[in-house]
């Protein structure tokens, strides 16, 4: 497989049909993308430690260490300030409308992030493009190998809405499950609600909806499952960009008892 250097791999059990998705977790921005960022150093840092989904990578990782048969982790390792591999990269994204789509032009404020005439071309090339493909291999290499992939997107998400939030006035649960109507499995709804349902309350699609599937097999090929998991900060982190709590290894737990319960 072609893998990006944005990007880490740690493959999971040959038989593990399991991606853990991790694509909003990281802080790093290459200098030359940095140079074209309206922030400075300060706001820059405001601004990470509210669009960061902060420690998901940590609780991938003490998930995949738990479960019953290892998943395969894929783990972006930069900013989603450099591009945001969960967008659509055309006019479908619906963020377009607050400038953030696979290239952020505005920040959770709604300030601008990158002057107005900014070409992401050269980013999707470089950043987007590829990631997408290494998923799309990944997903691939599953349905050879097992003849299913389940992807589970790991994110976090503020206690309080931020003004970029185009659905912010709606319940902000605990866990917040996102689910594709072709995608998401009713049983992969059901298992997860039932293994996060210590946590104070399950929603579904709110605050957050849908979930990641490489465009490949989106809306096309029923043996790709997927399940968005949105965690709210306050379970296991101070915000908005504090370090882990004891909370995370509680989330871990219960994310390894979904994926174990994966067939």
């Amino acid at each position: 497989m072609d893998i990006p250097d944005s990007v880490e791999l740690l493959p999971g059990a040959a038989d593990s049909p399991v991606v853990l998705h991790v694509p909003h977790s990281a802080r790093t921005i290459p200098e030359p993308v940095r140079a074209d960022l309206l922030l400075d150093d300060r706001a820059l840092d405001r601004e990470l430690d509210a669009i960061t989904d902060a420690h998901t990578a940590q609780l991938a990782a003490e998930a995949a260490g738990l479960s019953a048969k290892r998943p395969w982790q894929f783990v972006n390792r930069l900013s989603r300030l450099v591009v945001d591999p969960e967008r659509f990269p055309d006019e479908r994204e619906e963020m377009l409308a607050v400038g953030m789509g696979a290239v952020y032009t505005a920040t959770t404020d709604r300030e601008p992030l990158r002057e107005p005439d900014f070409d992401p071309n050269p980013l999707l090339d470089s950043y987007f493009h590829p990631y997408a493909r290494a998923m799309t291999e990944v997903v691939a290499d599953r349905l050879a190998a097992v003849g299913q992939a389940v992807i589970i997107d790991v994110h976090s998400y503020p206690t309080e809405p931020l003004p970029y939030e185009l659905h912010g006035e709606g319940l902000r649960p605990p866990i917040c499950l996102g689910a594709d109507a072709f995608h998401t499995p009713p049983e992969l709804l059901t298992r997860a609600a039932g293994a996060f349902v210590d946590f104070g309350g399950v929603g579904a699609n709110s605050p957050f909806a849908g979930t990641y599937v490489p465009l490949d097999f989106y809306g096309t090929d029923a043996r790709v499952s997927a399940l968005m998991v949105e965690i709210r900060r306050d379970l296991y982190m101070s915000e908005p960009g504090g370090p882990p709590g004891p909370g995370i290894n509680r989330l871990a737990t219960a994310l390894a008892s979904l994926i174990s319960g994966i067939p």
